[in-house]
Formats: structure tokens, C-alpha cells, sequence
């Protein structure tokens, strides 16, 4: 499975070893602890959809790991890799993530095994929406028990054809949006959600940044401007990611590795220009203003300040992990690490921002949008206007007093421009999204420099989620 050795656990045994570091260090009954692993429910469906004049029959899974708190959540994956085990392994992950950012969900994950360039759009509309049906009839697809999102090899675009299904089958459900997010912004969903999990990696770089204690864990100095970053998949979350980093924080973006090789340049690359290359040509080679290397993989081990996998699982192993120069690593997908990796890089001193965290800011922006669709009004409609009202009382002043006083001062130039402007859905979202990965990396860090038996941040963000979801078992009365 993506060149991960044969002698290293499997995704779903990664997460279940983690998970059981962390809870040899809690005290939580058996039971409980029992209760809090396993997976409640995984459906799998197989349907016919007829193609090309006969009957295709396709697999389809849908894993709800666990239900302290409806709806559970989580993205659908198509791609012809997904199996049991991927999916199940992937909704545990989620039940830890939402617990983590607060974010009032259960853990779910879906995945359809198809290879989505095998189809043109119309058949994979054909497909998706049998694939929704199956799933929704069964309230596998529900606003208030199971509500989906975009994962790999799905967008918005599958999720308004998945939002329509289950409205023509609920035609009386006045919530019915909220049956997924993700959706195209004149169908539901919300601003910011495209670039929401690469603007959580920002995020939680720079709160990273906020800690001198942190920064110097991890064998750095200074901020991120300037910090030399190589980015590994240039899909939405890596272009996100790295485009934010380079455009807004001073980053030097010196690596770009895809499926078909790496770009390098010491001096930095224009990641606006290498996307535009890749829709264009299919993948980065024959990009102009770079070196490249068939073999990308070797760009992981490069020398860089922050190396960010932003694709597949298992593309740091026990193969390449001993090489892996980087003193920062932050994962931006989901478990790009193996288990066995994360022990060496771990006894290197390397410091992990773990995935569960990472990449927490596509389901903190999914959670805003379901709220806007159950509240049925975008957010900033109430206040914006009253915001730039009362802010127009102080400009007013301000302008008397600055035409009173004369030459002796005066506002600064765009300050009145600025302050004016009541903030918009994009605005509040961003504030939302910013505020809670600040307040969920405090809470892992507390225990991470708080207690001696926890060296790690993964581990410390497994602690942190999992006593939440024990607590929320114990108020049930579980």
C-alpha cells in the first residue's frame, strides 16, 4: 500500500498503536476504553449503475467509528485504493479530530472504490448519486446523524450531486442542505471552505511560531518568514498551504514533490505558476524556473526548515525516515507517517505537528457551514452593517479631532478604510477557523510540556481528544 514496507503496520494498525500510547498513559476504565476504539458500525453497499449499454457494480463503504456526538462526520473518498480497513481507520481519526477542535461531531468516514478517471462527468454523476441514495435510504447520509464531506477524489462538485440526492428523496426536510458540506457556494455552502484545511496548516504553523519554547524544541530560531518549506502534493490543501505560507507569512517554498517527480529551487518557487503548470501538463515536469527529479521522493529528505506531506498515506516510512532531514514536520494529510517512522524521527528529536490537528481546518470549516445551513442565513447578514455604523461614530470623531488639532496630527492613511469595513462571511469564518486551532494547540501543548511520561505532540492531541470523548460517554451516563 503506497510503498509503505511490508514489515510496518497498516494504516488502521497505526492509529490503533497510537491510540494505545496514549491510553496507557489515562485512567480509564476498560470498558470505557473498549467502548472509545472501536468502530460502532461499517456498512458496506454494492450497487449496478448502467454504463456504456451494461450493468457496472461498484463497492461503496460507510464507517461510523463513534456516536458520543450526532451527527457523526466525515469526508467520502473515491479512489480505487479504498478499502474497510482505510475507511475504519480514517473515522476513528475523525472522532479524535472533532473532539479535539470542538467541533460537536461523531466520527464517519465513507469511500467509493473507483477510479474517478476512468468516467466522464455525466457517468460519475450516474454514479455518485446511486452511491448517495444507497447511503441515505439507510440515514447514512442524514443533517442530523451522518452528515459527509469532500475527502480524496471528490470536491464540491460530488458533494451539491450528493445535497440534491437526499433532497428529492426528503422533500419535506427544510434542514436538508445540512445533509453534507463542502457544497458549491451558490448551493449551500460556505466561503472559505475550499481553501479552509491548507489555511488550518497556516494557522497552526503560526500558532507553532507563537512559542519560543516550541520553536526551540524543534531546533529552529525566529518566525516563519523565511523558513525554507517543501510540500509534498499539490493538491488543494498543499496548494492552499503553500500558497498562504509563501504569500503571507515571508515562507520560501524550495520543494514542490507530485506523482510524477519533484521541482527544487534554493531560492523559492512560485506556487501560483507550478499549479497553473500541473492543470495544465498533468503533473510538474518540464516546469521551466526549476530543477527536477523523476525520482521525488528523495526532495522529502532534503534540507528544509518545515517539510509538509499534503497527499497520501505512508509517504514517511521505515524505508526513507532515517533520511528525513527536516526539523519540523507538519501533516497536512492524513497519516503520512507511518507508526514505525514516527518512532525514529521521534528518538531524532524531529517535532511532528500531528495530522489529527494538522488538518483539523476542513471539518472546523465544515461545522460552520452545517450551522449556516441549519440557521438558514449566511453569517455577517445581522451584524455587518451595525459594525460599520458604530465604527463610523468613531471615524467621525477621530476626523474632528484631527481637524481641530491641525498639522499636530492626523489619522494614519488607510485607517479609516480599514476600520470601517464590517467583517464578511469569509472574514468571520477565517476568525472562526483561526481561533480554534489556537486554542486546540494550547490544549496539546499543555500537556505536551506539562506532564514528563508525554514527549510528543501526536500523543498529547490523543490525550487531549480522547478524554474528551470519555467525558462525553460518562455525562450519557455510559
Amino acid at each position: 500500500m503506497n510503498g509503505i514496507p511490508a514489515n510496518e503496520p497498516t494504516f488502521r494498525e497505526s492509529v490503533d498503536l497510537m491510540f494505545n500510547r496514549a491510553v496507557a498513559l489515562m485512567d480509564l476504565p476498560p470498558g470505557l476504553e473498549e467502548k472509545i476504539r472501536v468502530c460502532n458500525a461499517t456498512y458496506t453497499v454494492r450497487f449496478g449503475v448502467r454504463l456504456r449499454g451494461q450493468i457496472k457494480t461498484f463497492t461503496g463503504y460507510r464507517s461510523v467509528h463513534s456516536e458520543h456526538m450526532e451527527p457523526v462526520k466525515g469526508g467520502i473518498r473515491f479512489a480505487p485504493s479504498v478499502h474497510q480497513d482505510e475507511v475504519e481507520a480514517l473515522a476513528a481519526l475523525m472522532t479524535y479530530k472533532c473532539a479535539l477542535v470542538e467541533a460537536p461531531f461523531g466520527g464517519s468516514k465513507g469511500g467509493l472504490c473507483i477510479d474517478p478517471r476512468e468516467y466522464d462527468d455525466h457517468e460519475m454523476e450516474l454514479i455518485t448519486r446511486r452511491f448517495a441514495y444507497e447511503l441515505a435510504k439507510r440515514d447514512m447520509i442524514h443533517p442530523a446523524q451522518n452528515v459527509p464531506a469532500p475527502d480524496m477524489g471528490t470536491g464540491e462538485r460530488e458533494m451539491a450531486w450528493i445535497a440534491d440526492q437526499y433532497a428529492r428523496m426528503n422533500t419535506t426536510d427544510i434542514n436538508a442542505r445540512a445533509c453534507v458540506t463542502g457544497k458549491p457556494l451558490n448551493n449551500g455552502g460556505i466561503s472559505g471552505r475550499v481553501e479552509a484545511t491548507g489555511r488550518g496548516v497556516q494557522y497552526a504553523l503560526r500558532e507553532f511560531f507563537r512559542n519560543p519554547e516550541d520553536i526551540k524544541a524543534a531546533g529552529l530560531s525566529g518566525k516563519l518568514d523565511g523558513k525554507r518549506v517543501v510540500v509534498q502534493g499539490l493538491g488543494n490543501v498543499g496548494y492552499h498551504a503553500a500558497k498562504f505560507l509563501r504569500d503571507e507569512d515571508g515562507c520560501k517554498i524550495i520543494g514542490i514533490i507530485e506523482h510524477d517527480g519533484a521541482l527544487f529551487n534554493e531560492s523559492g518557487l512560485s506556487v501560483d505558476a507550478v499549479r497553473e503548470w500541473i492543470v495544465k501538463h498533468g503533473g510538474v515536469s518540464g516546469f521551466p524556473d526549476a530543477a527536477h527529479t523523476a525520482e521525488g521522493a528523495t526532495v522529502l529528505e532534503c534540507d528544509c526548515d518545515i517539510l509538509i506531506p499534503a497527499a497520501l498515506e505512508g509517504v514517511i516510512n521505515l524505508g526513507n525516515a532515517k533520511r528525513i532531514q527536516a526539523p519540523l514536520i507538519i501533516e497536512a494529510a492524513n497519516g503520512p507517517i507511518t507508526a514505525g517512522a514516527d518512532d525514529v524521527l521521534r528518538a531524532k528529536g524531529t517535532v511532528i505537528i500531528p495530522d489529527m490537528y494538522a488538518n483539523a481546518g476542513g471539518v472546523t470549516v465544515s461545522y460552520f457551514e452545517w450551522v449556516k445551513n441549519l440557521s438558514h442565513i449566511r453569517f455577517g447578514r445581522m451584524q455587518r452593517r451595525q459594525e460599520e455604523a458604530r465604527h463610523e461614530l468613531i471615524v467621525s470623531e477621530l476626523e474632528r479631532l484631527s481637524d481641530h488639532l491641525g498639522d499636530k496630527w492626523s489619522m494614519t492613511p488607510d485607517f479609516k478604510s480599514k476600520y470601517l469595513r464590517g467583517a464578511d462571511e469569509l472574514e468571520l469564518v477565517r476568525s472562526g477557523l483561526d481561533d480554534t486551532m489556537r486554542i486546540a494547540y494550547q490544549a496539546m501543548r499543555e500537556v505536551w510540556h506539562g506532564r514528563e511520561d508525554v514527549t510528543d505532540l501526536r500523543t498529547a492531541a490523543y490525550l487531549v481528544s480522547i478524554e474528551k470523548v470519555a467525558a462525553s460517554y460518562r455525562a450519557k451516563g455510559l
